[in-house]
């Protein structure tokens, strides 16, 4: 409290002085007026939008129970990817379940290969279950098994799946009861940190996916904005996916697609994206914070990549109607590409311009404004969509720090989205190998 009232009166004393109020203005206008508040009251209209649905709306539960492909890229998973197919043969969906497993370079993956073979003996247990290998010699990267995946696939409706997650035994039946309406192409779920406990960062990541992935992705569902359909959890109408080609070669292609979609729903706008909070995966986060910002050195990067680069002349209003065009400039170019940098060079000028105290208590009055906003949404979440609130209820330990733990991140961002615009980044990507990326020319 002490330390509260101090930073007070140090912006008190600055506020009465000639330019003390502009300087204390510019503390939040690059933050929070014009990218980051609107935001989260967008995030919190759907979010309510959802509740009243929920409550007042009765479900129409069809008998109709179509077949399901789940199609698993494995690339280096070792038995690890066991626990990936079990979780999918046991799903309580009373329709047909087909299980293709694509083993990327299969001669140089021997182990996650024999694996995946010593789960063929247990197939004829599980009733409406069938199960694929497809062992490509050659790796040829995760676009490339996808599309080998939906070449072989016989279900109406194809979830693209890492091999490195397992899922609820409800998904694939909460999932499939969207696509009874023909107007869903594209369905996506919750992922949760499986790994949450093994250290602090884990730990922040797990926060992370709450808020972001779980709250922001139902709250703009519900407003018809979702973002982006994870590559790691993505569920498809097979038809749509086949009219649109798959998926093309290059990197991040889960935006890839998601923008490629977007731009479709140009000239259909009916067409809809859903989030569904009971189709649950779970998948393991980076443990070490050296390989947390290897992770979202690719992640990050990928953005300026993608829309920079490959969809440079897709993104336009033209093209993918004005909502989506409003969406994609607000929350991907300026929330995403230049609120880092935006962050970067303000602190910069406010470390130079401003006196040390004044530059130290507006940063703690940030801290706390951002505080208080994360606090309302993971309430926020633990009140509408926790399904293990005592579960969650855990990561009010690390809640204080969470706001570093984003500023450091979004600063990150910024070395990210440079490494890609004068190093090429995603050519380091391992989502393929470099001769496939470079051979794309996107």
């Amino acid at each position: 409290m002490q330390t509260l009232t101090q930073t007070g009166q140090i912006l008190l004393v600055f506020l009465l002085q000639d330019q003390g109020t502009i300087s204390y203005l510019l503390v939040f206008v690059p933050f929070v007026l014009f990218l980051e508040l609107p935001l989260y009251f967008m995030t919190w209209l759907g979010i309510f939008r959802y509740i009243t649905q929920d409550t007042y709306e009765i479900p129409f539960i069809s008998p109709a129970t179509p077949r399901v492909t789940c199609a698993i890229t494995c690339y280096a998973e070792g038995k690890a990817v066991q626990n990936t197919v079990i979780s999918l043969l046991e799903q309580t969906y009373p329709g047909h379940i087909e299980i293709i497993a694509m083993v990327d370079g299969v001669q140089k993956n021997q182990a996650t290969y024999q694996a995946l073979k010593d789960l063929i003996p247990r197939i004829s247990s599980y009733p409406r279950r069938s199960f694929i290998i497809i062992a490509k010699i050659q790796r040829g990267g995760r676009v490339s098994s996808l599309n080998a995946g939906l070449s072989r696939a016989s279900g109406e409706v194809f979830l693209a799946l890492d091999g490195d997650t397992s899922f609820d035994n409800q998904m694939v039946y909460r999932s499939a009861l969207h696509f009874q309406d023909d107007n869903v192409v594209a369905v996506t779920g919750p992922m949760r940190v499986r790994n949450a406990k093994k250290s602090l960062v884990t730990r922040l990541q797990s926060l992370e996916y709450m808020l972001s992935l779980q709250v922001g992705k139902l709250g703009l569902t519900n407003l018809n904005a979702i973002n982006n359909i994870p590559g790691a959890f993505g569920i498809f109408r097979k038809s749509f996916l086949q009219k649109i080609g798959g998926w093309n070669t290059g990197t991040a292609e889960d935006l890839d697609l998601t923008l490629r979609i977007k731009q479709y729903q140009g000239r259909y706008p009916h067409l809809r994206f859903e989030y569904e909070p009971g189709a649950v995966s779970h998948t393991d986060a980076p443990e070490k914070f050296s390989d947390f910002l290897r992770q979202r050195l690719r992640w990050d990067g990928d953005l300026w990549y993608t829309y920079a680069n490959k969809h440079k002349h897709g993104i336009s209003a033209a093209i993918m109607g004005w909502g989506n065009f409003l969406f994609i400039l607000w929350y991907g170019i300026l929330f995403q590409i230049v609120m880092p940098f935006t962050i970067v060079l303000y602190m910069i000028y406010m470390a130079i311009t401003q006196p040390l105290p004044f530059f130290l208590a507006s940063m703690v009055l940030v801290y706390l404004f951002y505080f208080c906003l994360i606090l309302i949404q993971f309430v926020l979440y633990l009140a509408v969509l926790s399904d293990r609130k005592w579960e969650d209820c855990h990561a009010f330990l690390v809640l204080p720090i969470y706001p570093l733990f984003l500023f450091i991140a979004r600063l990150w961002s910024a070395v990210a989205l440079l490494n890609q615009m004068f190093n090429k980044g995603h050519l380091d990507s391992a989502m393929a190998p470099w001769w496939v990326l470079k051979k794309g020319k996107q």
